[in-house]
């Protein structure tokens, strides 16, 4: 069996199993997001407006109807379906389908993760604030923002130590939160057991149509689906069988406590519900301090697991060639978790902004939701292409599409009130992510579409009298050289160029080429060796998965050392130099890092794409630190990049007069 058909079984295991851990991570930090919205999604639909039985009524319909067709079927049952070597999410998706559609599919694989990216920023906000202000109910007037703001400070801060050791809690505390919203939920529906006829889906239409401007409270309403999203993005970490099973118990809890506040509101018909959610006045009185604490650690588990999937999200963007290279921490002990330093910090100036710009999350619900509904409309397009590629009969995919697409682009419209109420921010955000994922993606095409390719076996003879003329000094015994390339046979010209052309010939014992070639599989670290000349010319390739740390310096160490001992290389003693526990000989690493030359005349967009894209080469993580390489044996070389050469006017020599007595 290979080692790709052994990761596909294991994924396959991993997936079909249900254990108690494995639903216990589920309930932690898939369902954050979408369990903490009973906090807000009815507080936005009759914020400044009285509750009247056609719209209580009416969303608690539209509400269980949403949480059937967009997260039970579109993500629970279909879109769980599509794993990536046991990884989820919408880059995951694409990941997986590129390979039987054209190129087209990379747009809405971007645009997805770019929304999906921009909501992110204002969820922590939204979700901490609806649980804080409850406070107000017994302390009118009390101001949140400070707490608020000391609580996200303290999410991010703790970020860069992992989560192992509170990481464990995660599960039991929100089966606490999932509990108690479903026996709050529960004890108000007793008493008004009548709001259950809203499961008729009758009572939506009802509101949709007959309400007037009750179309448009669907921007509020699709608050309650708001982390399904996220949901599928998480399934890596706990199993689709894991999520599936407890999604039982997490839709049971929404939908009583949904119900439980629309019993409330439909008791004080003709009233407001003020600045409180109905869901603090559900909760018995005796019952608001502990309501409140479990609500505040609810909301910071669920930007805990929102930030992580940010996290997950990015790091496959870059592995994607989708995304500026970042520096990538896996913090604590837990296999796959990761820290991106750049992004967590972008992400909380981005939190702390909506929070000191929106102030209460009433404004901050007139925001939301806008960007992930992009999200999902991105994700059915990929998921039809799921279907098709599953082959499942041409009938079914067309009905399944085009209901997701008919409510999603109900969700849209309704959502597009948000823009002038906040959310066009998010909107541009959303959109600054899609244009820089662009800008990188078309940088990197244009810059490889100019990369001159040799083979090096042309080069052997010269190669070998370089190394052997004594007359030239020795750059060092061993020369490494980083390369795109994945074989010898197509290497890049500019690195023979290194070796002969500047200045003075590098000569050494060994020339060595490293290829580092990310996979679509989240783990695993193997590497291949082919020697076109053994006595010099040596060609190391490593295949690490997406989510491995990529120690490159540390591996090629050990490759080293391995063909010392099995003889497939002479490395002498001379100039070896101990690194903690291991000697190899005396290397030179040279990188190869090309700029933007002067001489470039680009038409306007090539122009702004290449820019763009070393400006943004420059803010991102140089590439010794990205492969893990000591800086002591470092060497990186600059080199132009001319896209397009500028003519310029023609250029004349002046003519002068010699007098005589000049000469």
């Amino acid at each position: 069996m290979s080692k790709e058909q052994s990761m596909h079984s294991n994924s396959i295991t991993f997936h079909q199993k249900i254990t108690l851990a494995g639903s216990l991570i589920a309930v932690g930090i898939v369902f954050g997001d979408i369990g903490t919205s009973p906090l807000y999604t009815l507080n936005a639909v009759f914020h400044n407006r009285v509750i009247s039985e056609t719209i209580a009524l009416g969303s608690l319909s539209c509400i269980f109807w949403t949480l059937f067709f967009q997260t039970t079927l579109k993500y629970v049952i279909i879109a769980l379906q599509a794993d990536n070597h046991g990884e989820g999410g919408i880059l995951s998706l694409y990941a997986l389908i590129k390979r039987y559609w054209g190129r087209w599919l990379l747009f809405p694989a971007m645009a997805g993760g770019a929304f999906l990216m921009a909501d992110s920023i204002i969820t922590p906000p939204i979700s901490v604030a609806s649980a804080i202000e409850g406070v107000q109910m017994v302390i009118p007037g009390f101001d949140t923002v400070p707490v608020i703001i000391a609580i996200i400070i303290g999410i991010f801060v703790f970020q860069q130590f992992g989560t192992d050791s509170i990481g464990k809690i995660f599960g039991p505390a929100m089966v606490v939160w999932f509990g108690f919203i479903a026996v709050i939920g529960f004890i108000s529906l007793m008493g008004n057991l009548s709001v259950l006829k809203a499961l008729n889906p009758y009572y939506g239409y009802k509101m949709l149509v007959e309400e007037p401007r009750g179309f448009w409270l669907l921007g509020s309403i699709f608050l309650c689906t708001t982390g399904a999203e996220a949901l599928y993005s998480d399934m890596g970490h706990c199993g689709r069988n894991n999520i599936r099973v407890s999604w039982i118990f997490i839709k049971t809890a929404l939908v009583l406590c949904y119900a439980g506040q629309t019993a409330w509101l439909m008791d004080h018909i003709g009233e407001s519900i003020g600045t409180v959610s109905p869901f603090y006045h559900i909760v018995p009185r005796e019952l608001f301090w502990p309501s409140l604490v479990i609500a505040t650690v609810a909301a910071i588990i669920a930007s805990q697991a929102l930030i992580s999937g940010c996290f997950t999200l990015i790091s496959e963007a870059i592995c994607l060639g989708l995304w500026p290279r970042h520096r990538v921490l896996f913090p604590g002990s837990i296999k796959g978790q990761l820290y991106i330093p750049a992004i967590n910090w972008a992400l909380m100036g981005g939190c702390l902004f909506m929070v000191l710009y929106f102030r209460e999350s009433i404004k901050m619900e007139a925001a939301y939701g806008l960007s992930v509904t992009l999200t999902m409309i991105m994700s059915t397009v990929l998921i039809y292409c799921y279907l098709r590629v599953k082959r499942v009969p041409l009938v079914y995919v067309m009905v399944v599409t085009l209901l997701f697409a008919c409510i999603e682009f109900s969700f849209l419209i309704a959502n597009l009130q948000k823009i002038a109420q906040g959310g066009w921010i998010t909107l541009g955000i959303g959109s600054t992510l899609f244009l820089i994922m662009f800008i990188w993606w078309k940088g990197q095409r244009i810059r490889a579409a100019l990369i001159e390719f040799t083979d090096i076996a042309a080069h052997l003879p010269s190669l070998r009298k370089l190394r052997s003329d004594r007359g030239i000094p020795k750059f060092a015994p061993n020369i490494v050289f980083l390369t795109h390339s994945k074989s010898l046979h197509r290497l890049e010209k500019n690195l023979i160029n290194s070796i002969f052309s500047y200045g003075t010939p590098k000569r050494a014992d060994n020339y060595w080429f490293l290829h580092v070639n990310v996979l679509e599989v989240p783990y695993g670290v193997s590497y291949e060796i082919s020697s076109i000349a053994k006595d010099c010319v040596h060609f190391v390739n490593f295949d690490l998965g997406f989510h491995e740390e990529p120690r490159i310096g540390l591996y090629f160490r050990q490759v080293v050392q391995e063909m010392v001992a099995s003889r497939e290389v002479v490395i002498s003693e001379a100039g070896a130099f101990q690194y903690g526990q291991s000697t190899a000989g005396d290397f030179k690493i040279i990188i190869r890092d090309s700029f933007l030359s002067y001489d470039n005349n680009m038409p306007l967009l090539t122009d702004f794409i290449m820019k763009g894209y070393y400006n943004l080469k420059h803010l991102s993580v140089k590439e010794e630190s990205n492969f893990g390489l000591d800086q002591s044996n470092l060497v990186v070389e600059k080199y132009p990049l001319v896209v397009t050469l500028h003519q310029g006017s023609e250029l004349k020599r002046k003519s002068f007069a010699t007098h005589e007595a000049d000469i």
